[in-house]
C-alpha cells in the first residue's frame, strides 16, 4: 500500500510503498478515504512544534473516514465494510487513577504514554490504517454526507469536548475567545447548533468574523479585540446581552492573556470559563475576583469517548450543517499544495486529502 512517512521531525516526508499492517487484537485497519489536515501540519513536519515526535519513521494524520476492511480479536462492535470514522485520541482502557494517553499520528501526552506511542505510532495519511477499536466510531446514518465533507468532523470533536465541559446548555449565552481561528469557528457553528441563545465569537480577523455572522444568522454576534482589556470588555459584555454564562476559550499560540482575561471578565456571576487553546504565556488569575464572582475555571484536552455519538447526532438531526465549511479537497498525490492550503485556513476553512 501508499502510505506518506515522515523519516525524523525535520527530515524527508515522502510517499512509499509499504507493508499493510498487521492485524492485531483489539484493532481495526481501516481503508482511509478522506482524511482533513490541521493548519499546522508543516510546521509539525519541519519539527517545529514542542511535541512528542516518535523516534523512528511513521505516518502522521489525526481524523479521518474510511471503511473497516478487518477487525481484530476482541472487537465486538465493528465489522468489515462499514463506514466509520476514526479520531487520534487514545487513552488506556484500565481501571487507573490517570491512564496513558496518546494523539495516533501526532504526539505523546506524557511520559507515560511511551509505550502507548510506541504500539499506535501511524496516523491516517496511508491507504489502510491500524486504529485500536476505542478511537473507531460509526458513521451510521450519514450515507447522504460524502467522505470529504463528513472528515471536517474532525474540526468539530475538539471543540465539542470544550462545551460538554463547560456544561453549556440551551438557552444560555456564550462568548468563543479565538473564533476565527480553526477550532474556534467550529466551536461557534457548534454553540449555535446545541441551542446557544446568543453566541458571541471574538477574535482579531474581521474578514473571518464577518464570515462566520453571515453564515450563522443573528444569533452570532461578533466582536473585533483590541487588545485594550476596558474596552474589549465593555464590547462583549454588550454583544453577551450583559455577560455571558460560559466562555470558552480557544485562542491559539497567543503571547498575551489579555484577551482570555477580559472574556472571562465578561462573564455573569457564576459563570464558567473553559481553557483548551494554546496560550505561551502564564495566565495570571486573581483569587479574591474569582471567588467573588462564583466564577469556575475548568481546563479541558481533547474530549470524552461520548462526545462523538453527540456530534453525529446534530448531524443527523440536521442541527449541525457541515455545508457550512468552505471545504478544500486535494489528492495524496498532491500533499504539499494542500499543507500549504493548510497553513492559510482562517474561520469557517477546512482542508482534506482524499486517498
Amino acid at each position: 500500500m501508499k502510505a506518506w512517512i515522515l523519516e525524523k521531525p525535520g527530515g524527508a516526508f515522502t510517499l512509499q510503498d509499504v507493508a499493510e499492517p498487521v492485524l492485531r487484537p483489539g484493532s481495526v485497519h481501516v481503508e482511509m478515504k478522506a482524511t482533513p489536515l490541521l493548519s499546522y501540519l508543516g510546521r509539525y513536519l519541519r519539527g517545529e512544534m514542542s511535541y512528542w515526535y516518535p523516534d523512528k519513521p511513521f505516518t502522521p494524520g489525526t481524523n479521518g473516514v474510511g471503511v473497516v476492511k478487518a477487525v481484530g480479536d476482541g472487537v465486538y462492535h465493528l465489522a468489515a465494510g462499514q463506514r466509520v470514522i476514526v479520531n487520534p485520541y487514545v487513552a488506556a482502557q484500565e481501571p487507573v487513577r490517570d491512564p496513558a494517553q496518546a494523539l495516533i499520528g501526532l504526539t505523546g501526552i506524557s511520559a507515560d504514554s511511551g509505550k502507548m506511542w510506541a504500539d499506535w505510532t501511524n496516523g491516517t495519511l496511508r491507504q489502510v490504517a491500524d486504529f485500536p477499536a476505542s478511537t473507531v466510531v460509526p458513521a451510521d446514518g450519514l450515507e447522504a454526507v460524502d467522505d470529504a465533507r463528513l472528515a471536517t468532523t474532525g474540526k468539530f470533536i475538539v471543540p465539542l469536548g470544550g462545551l460538554m465541559r463547560g456544561r453549556l446548555a440551551a438557552g444560555e449565552s456564550v462568548i468563543v475567545h479565538g473564533a476565527t481561528g480553526y477550532f474556534g469557528s467550529a466551536a461557534v457553528i457548534l454553540a449555535v447548533a446545541m441551542g446557544a441563545e446568543r453566541v458571541v465569537a471574538a477574535g482579531r480577523n474581521e474578514a473571518a468574523l464577518a464570515g462566520l455572522r453571515d453564515q450563522l444568522g443573528t444569533r452570532v454576534a461578533t466582536v473585533r479585540m483590541t487588545g485594550t482589556p476596558d474596552a474589549d470588555i465593555e464590547a462583549l459584555k454588550a454583544a453577551s446581552g450583559g455577560g455571558a454564562d460560559l466562555v470558552f476559550d480557544m485562542v491559539g499560540g497567543a503571547g498575551s492573556a489579555d484577551g482570555t482575561l477580559s472574556s472571562m471578565r465578561s462573564l455573569r456571576r457564576g459563570g464558567r470559563l473553559v481553557l483548551m487553546g494554546s496560550m505561551e504565556v502564564p495566565v495570571p488569575l486573581d483569587y479574591g475576583e474569582i471567588m467573588l464572582n462564583n466564577w469556575e475555571v475548568l481546563g479541558n484536552f481533547m474530549y470524552p469517548p461520548a462526545a462523538y455519538r453527540t456530534l453525529l447526532a446534530l448531524i443527523r438531526s440536521g442541527q449541525l450543517d457541515l455545508g457550512t465549511i468552505s471545504l478544500r479537497t486535494f489528492g495524496m498525490g498532491d500533499l504539499d499544495a494542500a499543507i500549504d492550503a493548510a497553513a492559510q485556513m482562517a474561520g469557517l476553512d477546512a482542508t482534506v486529502v482524499t486517498l
